[in-house]
């Protein structure tokens, strides 16, 4: 009797009758063989239909791409094929038709492919890195249950600005005005002081009316908090979390990182601990005369990748015009597809360079740092490093003020390498109630909208803090994506909410 079985479990069942569900990825051949590429999910499987087996050659003959089929057929070793299994096909049911599916195997544009997203979502690149955050988010709340979390669900309708008002979304809340939440935190810290150590984990919202690569208005965030913790212990539950996240993603996801193009090596050299500099060490980088002839040496070398890309561009297209078959020249026309963008990506990036370079150079003691100015810093670090101790004029209202410099705070952020910039931001929080008023005031906030928050400090205060993880730019980072839109599976951005 025929076992139903999915793609990635096919090596148990090696020359053994089984049923597979799914949809046809692909199909080539002719003559008296056909070879059908089925994806159901788990994995993609070549599967072998012979004019032996007449009514399943027939019905094979007749399925476009993404067709929804079954297959009976025998497992068979074949070290060729993805995955080293194949179907020997012995029937085949074609479950629903896809006449005209959008998305071919020709070159399609980002904004074509992003305005198709629910379909898109069925090819290898999405599928892959919808795999990789899967497996990062559940080695995080794995590594939470295993050093004694409780998982705590916060509210998405706040009554008023966890971060910066200036980016808060308003919806009507009955008879009066709400807004979607930036960050579960203020009320983790409520909830570690009653369990001690808790984090949340759900959707957070920025109106922040920015185009880079590395924004959303709607992101997911991890977000820890623990009572008895100051600034040092943050830093090191952060990289505790994140080493153990990208050994889980390494173990489980390396064929999905290679589908990628993503270099392994960069990800396994990630070890604890990771470089620690303050904000003052962070802007003598940007001043440094070293560091500006390092990026004049990268613009160099990339100037010399960007001409060696246009030949390589040049050479592709001769192919293209050159190549006889259809299946040859769609192939050929996404290499070249793929090729164009990356050397208009790099076009913009060299043309921004010297801006950057002027930017850190000016960089003034006060400021925060922007996208240009962690892209610097971070290209300095093979690991992530740390950035502590910023201007408090810089910062959120609760991060607790510095006893070493009174104008910093004793905040944290963890920049990514390869220039990615910002994926932690963290800190201890102000557990002193005047102080904590104060600095309200001074953001212009009124004390008395945070009667509950401030609640905490009158009862039982102690030292805390935490921090939220942006789960899109670590996933873009872990993935080598040039834009956070791919890291999620349905992004919303300052021009897309659809689909």
């Amino acid at each position: 009797m025929a076992i139903t079985a999915c793609i990635r479990e096919l090596d148990r069942y090696e020359n053994q009758e089984v049923i597979l569900s799914g949809w046809l990825y692909g199909k080539r051949g002719g003559g008296k063989i056909v070879f059908l590429q089925v994806r159901d999910g788990t994995g993609i499987c070549q599967c072998v239909v012979e004019a032996g087996c007449p009514e399943a050659f027939a019905n094979a003959a007749l399925l476009e791409q993404e067709s929804s089929l079954r297959v009976a057929g025998i497992v068979r070793r074949d070290t060729r094929a993805v995955g080293s299994f194949e179907i020997a096909v012995t029937a085949l049911d074609k479950v629903q038709g896809s006449d005209g599916y959008p998305i071919t195997r020709k070159a399609h544009g980002i904004e074509f492919l992003m305005e198709n997203r629910h379909l898109w979502l069925r090819s290898r690149r999405p599928t892959a890195i919808l795999r990789v955050r899967h497996t990062f988010i559940q080695a995080c709340r794995n590594f939470f249950d295993r050093n004694g979390f409780t998982l705590i669900d916060t509210p998405i309708l706040v009554p008023g600005a966890g971060e910066d008002a200036q980016t808060l979304f308003s919806v009507e809340y009955f008879d009066r005005q709400a807004f979607l939440a930036q960050t579960g935190q203020l009320y983790l810290e409520s909830a570690c002081m009653a369990l001690g150590k808790v984090y949340c984990f759900g959707p957070t919202f920025r109106a922040e009316k920015s185009k880079t690569r590395r924004h959303l208005t709607e992101f997911w965030m991890i977000e820890p908090e623990v009572a008895f913790a100051e600034m040092e212990d943050v830093m090191v539950l952060a990289e505790d979390m994140l080493v153990d996240a990208i050994h889980a993603v390494l173990d489980r996801n390396a064929g999905d990182l290679a589908l990628l193009g993503r270099d392994l090596e960069v990800l396994r050299r990630i070890q604890k601990p990771f470089p620690r500099i303050t904000y003052s060490d962070a802007v003598e980088i940007l001043h440094a005369p070293a560091t500006h002839q390092k990026m004049e040496e990268g613009i160099a070398r990339d100037r010399e990748r960007l001409q060696a890309q246009i030949l390589e561009l040049q050479e592709l297209e001769k192919q293209i015009g050159a190549a006889k078959k259809e299946a040859q020249r769609d192939t050929l026309a996404v290499k070249a597809a793929e090729l164009r963008e990356a050397i208009q990506d790099l076009e913009v990036e060299l043309a921004n360079r010297p801006e950057h370079i002027r930017l850190a150079q000016a960089f003034e003691w006060g400021s925060d740092l922007g996208g240009s100015d962690e892209t610097i810093i971070s290209r300095q670090f093979e690991q992530p490093v740390f950035v502590s101790e910023y201007p408090r004029q810089a910062k959120a209202f609760y991060m607790k003020r510095s006893t070493r410099d009174p104008r910093t705070v004793r905040n944290l952020d963890l920049l990514a390498p390869e220039g990615y910039g910002e994926i932690i931001g963290g800190s201890q929080r102000e557990d002193r109630l005047d102080v904590l008023v104060e600095s309200m005031q001074g953001k212009g906030l009124k004390p008395e909208d945070y009667g509950w928050y401030l609640d905490l400090r009158r009862y039982g205060s102690v030292p805390h803090g935490g921090f939220g993880l942006g789960v899109e730019r670590t996933i873009a980072w872990l993935c080598g994506l040039k834009h956070v839109r791919e890291a999620i599976p349905f992004p919303r951005t300052l021009g897309r909410l659809h689909p």
